[in-house]
């Protein structure tokens, strides 16, 4: 039996050891997030389950409770046993991610999620997006091998039949999502220009084909007609999120004013920034951007102290995709990009999205902390 003076101590040493302006500003991201929900979300409630109850609220509430036990899990392991355990996950979720075409469920005309007796739907590339980064992280910084050629090339192996089974889905937006946070770690590996710009270039043309010549994605191609051309009557939800930034102004409509929750489906996931700019204005807006450049900030302050090759490249890796996330989410709902069905990192209603920005928040805090005999 585990004393509690052991369980005491041992917490007492995680919290010591943390880096407290990285934790604090995680949680504020999630409190803010929550915050959204809960005057963003009740409305919705109403309307689909015809009770005036805070469901999607207490469901969100939920999700970051199991999110907090995740980010105090991975946060306190050991640093070898916090690869070992991704290691084993990473191939946990890809077995998942496999089974999506085969017994996964399809919302919208897109087959993404998986249903088990005992769990909720969930989203597997979600739950394996922080592994990918340590995975490719191990492979990069291997010391079995100095040809760091051999080393993209197989860090490119490993992300292929993801990339595959994701095109499959389709979600061309999480391909391309894994796909940039994979170059950006081969990118600060030292790779050759010319190289790097030709990986990108043949991705690019991959895409080019799949959106073009294969019917499967004639959905993306309609997505960037209506982009390009606005007059062709396929962009309602986003002129509705563009209407609602619009509206809210600079300082908002107020709590509970905005409209676009309730016209547009999955408003408080794919388009919560929307909703909050409507309701709070694009003042509350640029201080998120400003809270999340912060938290970047912090997480590479960090990395100029770091000696260790794998580390930088799991702190990179992790930073970039939540950068690129945010960015991809930010610029739907701007129209800079189009429609993507990406969910915003710590705000965005969403079981499998949060307790994978939590498992990511957690590795980040891991990898940060000051460590004593470690």
């Amino acid at each position: 039996m585990i004393s509690s003076s052991f369980v005491y101590k041992s917490y007492y040493e995680w919290w010591k050891n943390i880096d407290k302006s990285i934790f604090f500003l995680i949680i504020l991201l999630f409190c803010l997030g929550l915050f959204f929900s809960l005057v963003s979300t009740s409305l919705i409630a109403s309307n689909k389950l015809d009770t005036n109850s805070y469901y999607f609220f207490f469901k969100h509430l939920f999700f970051i409770g199991i999110g907090i036990f995740f980010i105090i899990f991975f946060s306190s392991l050991k640093r070898d046993h916090l690869f070992k355990i991704s290691i084993i996950l990473f191939i946990v979720c890809f077995i998942f991610l496999i089974l999506v075409p085969i017994v996964g469920v399809e919302v919208k005309g897109s087959k993404r999620w998986l249903v088990f007796l005992f769990l909720p739907r969930f989203q597997p590339i979600e739950l394996l997006k922080p592994f990918i980064i340590i995975v490719i992280a191990l492979v990069l910084s291997s010391e079995k091998s100095d040809n760091l050629y051999y080393k993209y090339l197989l860090s490119f192996i490993v992300i292929i039949p993801i990339i595959f089974l994701l095109i499959t889905q389709p979600d061309i937006g999480q391909t391309f999502l894994i796909f940039l946070t994979w170059l950006s770690l081969i990118f600060i590996s030292g790779i050759n220009l010319v190289i790097f710009f030709l990986f990108f270039g043949l991705i690019l043309a991959l895409l080019f084909y799949l959106i073009f010549f294969l019917p499967k994605f004639g959905y993306i191609l309609v997505r960037l007609k209506s982009f390009f051309d606005p007059s062709s009557g396929n962009n309602y939800q986003s002129e509705k999120a563009s209407e609602a930034i619009i509206n809210g102004g600079f300082f908002g409509k107020g709590i509970g004013e905005g409209v676009l929750k309730n016209r547009v489906p999955e408003a408080h996931t794919d388009y919560i920034v929307s909703v909050i700019s409507e309701e709070f204005g694009a003042i509350i807006i640029i201080v998120l951007m400003m809270v999340f450049l912060f938290f970047i900030y912090q997480v590479f302050k960090k990395l100029y102290f770091e000696k260790n090759n794998k580390i930088r490249l799991v702190l990179v890796g992790s930073i970039s995709i939540i950068l690129f996330q945010a960015l991809i989410h930010i610029g739907v709902n701007i129209r800079l990009f189009p429609t993507t069905g990406m969910t915003l990192p710590f705000l965005s209603y969403g079981g499998s999205s949060i307790i994978g920005t939590s498992i990511l928040s957690g590795i980040i805090l891991n990898l940060t902390k000051r460590r004593i005999n470690y």
